[in-house]
């Protein structure tokens, strides 16, 4: 794996039963359990290659409100309190910092959007600065030039991703509940019309209710159920470079580049919303309802190559609970790097920040964003299966949100109050058209 990960060492031993089963070791997963646990509930969370490894480990580590869409600003708000929260109940570190996200442009079409964005979050109490052209040549004087104008949001922040997963995994065993590596869910039993057990490959843990973030393989999962999730991966190509001196930005975005300081002291690089769609018979199946979504992000997309049918997360196959499914086969996505983004990043890098120049390149990887058509996350019970919640399709927004999600699931498998309103995630939007309802982001 190219992306930096800390290994958790897990258990082998699967419970018999549990009060809930989650399904996918991501950044949701994780704070689902971890959430589930602190409840008191007994809870087994499996994954079928490492905890984290795959997007939730791929990402630039951002953790903010400042352009969120509105459906998911509240939930991106909460969430920045429960990573403080999170350090300090578990003493585990996630390397979650509110170092402030900064935003430069010389667009002034891309600036009034910033403002009215800014606007809109006065009314709902989120803080964003809007930065004239002295003060933004200011904030952005590592890059030696001056800058139209931009945005400082001083409460948003990072967390590190290769660490991020593996601490509130930690977390989780020290409150009695277990996580299982390399022990992929195949399917589920049913009693009396509900879910009444998680099969894996490894045997059958018995539970009432079971919690779906497997990412994107969630799609692929669902239908083996009969349950329709409209789904879609875009392959997105990142590099990182080692530590140097300078006085750089914590995290700056660009419309060329972005920059983000890591926890080693070197720094992610990455063109925002860059990506390939690897053609599958999946996105293919799904093709119509991504059309808005499509028409929005054209400009930044291209067409891709075989990777998807290589990785098989997005095949109309079905499989048998008694042998090795495709998610077996490919315990870990570890699609191509798109070379090219790679090299175009790192040049655009070092044009932005000249401090970049020498540094060496330490790493570079590529990772599937799994999106829905409208760009929010799918959070709810599914009608098909009662007791089987679905929460995927984060649309590249999971790592950020993923405490405010994964306690939205807890409170609504326990009946409690619902840290945020539930109703923008409900799975069964997506029987209706997404046209004019694509997030902004």
């Amino acid at each position: 794996m190219p992306a930096p990960l800390t290994l958790v060492p897990t258990s082998q031993d699967l419970p018999q039963s549990a009060d809930a089963v989650v399904i996918g070791a991501g950044i949701v997963g994780v704070f689902t359990a971890y959430y589930l646990a602190t409840r008191g509930l007994k809870v087994a969370l499996v994954e079928k290659g490492f905890v984290g490894a795959e997007q939730s480990s791929r990402n630039w580590g951002w953790c903010r409100q400042q352009n969120r869409d509105a459906r998911e600003l509240p939930m991106a708000t909460k969430s920045l309190d429960l990573w403080e929260r999170f350090a300090a109940e578990t003493g585990e570190d996630t390397g979650f910092r509110r170092c402030g996200l900064l935003y430069l442009s010389d667009n002034e079409e891309e600036i009034a959007g910033w403002a009215r964005w800014r606007d809109f979050a006065r009314t709902v109490g989120v803080t964003t600065h809007m930065l004239d052209s002295v003060a933004a040549s200011e904030r952005g004087k590592a890059t030696g030039r001056p800058w139209k104008g931009g945005v400082f949001s001083p409460t948003d922040g990072t967390a590190d991703p290769a660490n991020a997963a593996p601490a509130v995994a930690r977390a989780i065993i020290k409150l009695g509940s277990s996580v299982h590596q390399n022990c992929a869910a195949r399917g589920i039993e049913m009693e009396g019309g509900r879910l009444s057990a998680v099969v894996t490959e490894h045997g059958t843990i018995r539970t009432k209710v079971a919690i779906l973030s497997g990412g994107a393989w969630a799609s692929s999962f669902c239908r083996q159920l009969g349950i329709r999730f409209p789904q879609a991966s875009i392959r997105s190509s990142i590099l990182s470079v080692g530590p140097g001196k300078g006085d750089l930005p914590d995290a700056l975005h660009t419309a060329r580049v972005s920059v983000t300081r890591r926890g080693d002291g070197g720094h992610t690089l990455a063109i925002s919303g860059r990506g390939r769609v690897d053609p599958t018979a999946q996105n293919m199946r799904f093709a119509a309802q991504f059309l808005p979504m499509f028409m929005r992000r054209w400009r930044s997309l291209s067409p891709g190559g075989l990777e998807g049918f290589r990785s098989g997360h997005e095949s109309l196959k079905t499989w048998r609970l008694d042998r090795p499914t495709p998610m077996e086969e490919m315990r870990i996505l570890d699609p191509a790097v798109d070379r090219n983004t790679v090299k175009l990043t790192h040049e655009r890098a070092m044009e932005l920040l000249p401090d970049f120049k020498g540094r060496p390149v330490t790493a570079a990887w590529a990772g599937y964003i799994d999106s829905t058509p409208d760009g929010v996350p799918a959070i709810g019970e599914t009608a098909v299966v009662p007791g089987l919640v679905l929460a995927a399709g984060f649309s590249g927004h999971g790592f950020g949100i993923g405490p405010g999600a994964g306690h939205l699931i807890a409170d609504i498998i326990t009946g409690a109050q619902p840290i945020v309103d539930p109703v923008p995630y409900r799975p069964e939007r997506f029987e209706r058209s997404s046209w004019g309802k694509v997030a902004d982001f």
